[in-house]
């Protein structure tokens, strides 16, 4: 794979750890080894998968000579956070349209990315409906912003498009890179399944590089089905962008949808056991409405028997833990 034909902004120094997890393994029976890619310690305020992606984003407005960002997400959205971080450093306008896809969760003295978001000087926030159309939004706002005379540049939400969908297939390389060196074979990788970029990207790494490892995706909000062919689309973009010969097979998209609970951001019990978990075995924190629902279905499927003994699991943490401080209720109960 090659990524040096592409306009990136290299906010990556370093590759993020990977990391045993041997406490919380054994507080799952000790007959499945857990691994962690530590992707909420990339670089950016409060770090966070989504720099990945923003490298290729950012760098591709820039190479179009824009001024302002416009980008989507939730209310408590850790891509908002994050591309208005980077908007920042490289001197852009950042405006942010928010979906409230939970009527009533929107309050402008909210704690988490919220907050975050004034405190990096977002230029504007605007908030939608749940199921508003974001783009049309999005090009609304762009159209009005030309007339001021400004450059914009709109970034989709997630940052999932076959652009920034490259990171994640970079992130694929960086860690079989790792894992050579630390002669680690890993048997199976679980990862967040959203907006899909960084589902996508890492399917289509893994299979460029014919490495055997399967990729599941645990679903944050919509069916089974219809994530895996939004997952699916977008990895068949971009292999085509980046020149992959080896078709992407459709069984190579696997998602599961039994830990999404009532909905996208509604907190269930299974993960606020699995973020406990994690915090009370590894230290680590996760995020209530990617990671931590991720995790319920990881420790689901540990339990359940679904992974062989002796199995080696890696475990790819998105990040995005300023959003446990809007839930604090859901952990104090």
């Amino acid at each position: 794979m090659n990524f040096t034909r592409f306009p990136r902004r290299k906010y990556i120094q370093t590759p993020t750890a990977i990391e045993p997890m041997p406490a919380l393994s054994q507080a799952l029976g000790g007959k499945v080894n857990l691994f962690v890619k530590r992707d909420d310690q990339l670089p950016g305020a409060a770090g966070g998968n989504k720099t990945r992606k923003l490298e290729f984003c950012i760098a591709d407005a820039m190479e179009k000579k824009a001024d302002t960002i416009i980008t989507c997400g939730a209310v408590q959205s850790n891509h908002c956070r994050l591309t208005l971080a980077w908007a920042v450093k490289e001197g852009l306008d950042c405006h942010l349209i928010l979906e409230e896809r939970v009527k009533g969760s929107y309050k402008t003295d909210a704690s988490g990315n919220n907050f975050l978001f004034q405190l990096l000087g977002v230029k504007s926030i605007e908030v939608v409906p749940g199921g508003s159309d974001m783009m049309g939004a999005m090009e609304k706002k762009a159209a009005g912003l030309s007339e001021e005379g400004k450059t914009p540049y709109i970034i989709p939400g997630g940052a999932s498009n076959a652009i920034g969908a490259l990171g994640y297939a970079a992130c694929a390389a960086e860690t079989m890179t790792q894992l050579n060196d630390l002669h680690l074979n890993i048997d199976h990788i679980v990862v967040p399944s959203g907006s899909a970029g960084t589902h996508a990207g890492m399917v289509v790494g893994m299979t460029a590089m014919e490495t055997g490892i399967p990729v599941s995706g645990m679903n944050v909000s919509r069916e089974k089905m219809v994530q895996e062919e939004i997952v699916y689309k977008l990895a068949k973009e971009t292999a085509a962008k980046l020149g992959v010969k080896k078709e992407i097979p459709r069984d190579s998209v696997v998602c599961f949808d039994q830990y999404v609970g009532p909905g996208y951001s509604i907190p269930t019990d299974s993960m606020v056991e699995a973020v406990k978990l994690f915090a009370q075995t590894e230290a680590i924190l996760l995020d209530p409405v990617y990671s931590g629902k991720t995790a319920a279905g990881l420790v689901d499927r540990v339990r359940k028997g679904h992974f062989a003994p002796g199995t080696n699991v890696l475990f790819l943490h998105t990040g995005g833990s300023p959003a446990l401080y809007a839930y604090m209720d859901s952990f104090r109960k």
